[in-house]
């Protein structure tokens, strides 16, 4: 079921592609900006949003209307506005393995000394016509226009919710770590990820498809769990795991001193020395890879890593509790059940 809907997404993507300039006359505005957008958005990626829309519609609809899945590209193109900037806010130079919009566009720039503006200005602009690309392509849908509305007010929420889960993220990485909590940090991670990623794409769907309150309020609630879930493995794989395998550098969130439930945990169950090194690595100004060693010893030996597994466990049988009497095509529901255990790894 994912692996057909993500077939059609990526031939949607392919078309949409094709016809911006001739939507938008980006070509002709400045084909710099064109060449940036077109790139980008066609780099690989699992494309979780705009199957997930889908998947909420057409579980809970008869019928496949003209321009659903253009419509799901609006998820795809607002993560890709969200990109960008995060790039920019994390300083990160990598994204999907090629180089991030900022440093693509630092590098044009670089054959213009007398430029007085940087490519990570010119970056904050493309996001910005992203975003402006996802309200569009939504209103492909053919569907009725009050349900239309409402789904495209989540959409507009999302992107709202999003920027103040940053925001929120950005200050409490100022916060002493000895004074955050884990209601600080699963904050964060229920506005910032689950609900963008998993409860917005799900419930804009069904709403689109005019499933009732009580069944999108069901879906809202999975949506929400899974997404802590997925939140916590993007933790551990975005310590543990090598650069290779996440698109970018595997140094990241702690050089931005990102409050992650392992960082959290392990500083609260570490020994006096290991929380003194805990605080000198994330209040320093540079990181290199023996800290990353140290902080991957200190989150293993303080039970941070095993504590965060655990939740995710206990989160996904949360979730699974959700829909199980949620009255949605079987095979939907089936294929809602095999994608979190595979995100998971449950």
């Amino acid at each position: 079921m994912f692996i057909k809907i993500r077939s059609k997404i990526e031939n949607e993507l392919a078309n949409y592609v094709t016809s911006i300039d001739k939507l938008y006359t980006l070509n002709k505005l400045s084909p710099i900006l064109f060449k940036s957008i077109k790139e980008f958005i066609l780099r690989d990626g699992k494309r979780i949003r705009p199957i997930l829309f889908c998947i909420g519609y057409l579980g809970f609809s008869k019928k496949n209307p003209t321009g659903l899945y253009r419509s799901a590209l609006s998820l795809e193109l607002l993560h890709d506005f969200m990109l960008v900037h995060d790039d920019i806010i994390d300083k990160s130079e990598m994204r999907r393995g090629k180089p991030a919009m900022h440093t693509l566009l630092k590098k044009y720039l670089s054959k213009n000394k007398k430029a007085k503006f940087s490519g990570q200005d010119l970056a904050i602009i493309v996001g910005d016509v992203m975003y402006a690309m996802a309200l569009d392509a939504f209103l492909a849908v053919k569907e009725n226009p009050q349900r239309k509305e409402a789904a495209l007010r989540k959409l507009i929420l999302a992107a709202l919710y999003t920027g103040s889960g940053e925001f929120i993220e950005l200050l409490l990485a100022i916060k002493p770590i000895e004074k955050v909590t884990q209601s600080d940090i699963y904050k964060i991670y229920d506005y910032k990820t689950a609900n963008y990623t998993f409860a917005s794409p799900l419930t804009m769907g069904a709403t689109l498809a005019g499933a009732n309150p009580i069944q999108i309020k069901k879906l809202s609630n999975y949506g929400m769990l899974l997404g802590r879930a997925f939140q916590i493995k993007d933790d551990i794989i975005g310590t543990f795991g090598e650069e290779k395998e996440i698109g970018k550098s595997n140094l990241t969130d702690i050089k931005e001193a990102k409050r992650t439930i392992l960082l959290w945990h392990a500083f609260n169950h570490a020994d006096n020395k290991d929380k003194l090194i805990i605080k000198k690595i994330i209040e320093g100004k540079s990181v290199r890879n023996v800290e990353l060693l140290k902080m991957r010893k200190i989150i293993i030996s303080s039970g941070a890593l095993t504590y965060a597994q655990n939740q995710i466990k206990s989160l996904y049988l949360k979730a699974q509790k959700q829909i199980n009497d949620l009255k949605m095509n079987t095979s939907f529901k089936t294929a809602l059940n095999n994608f979190a255990q595979k995100i998971l790894k449950v």
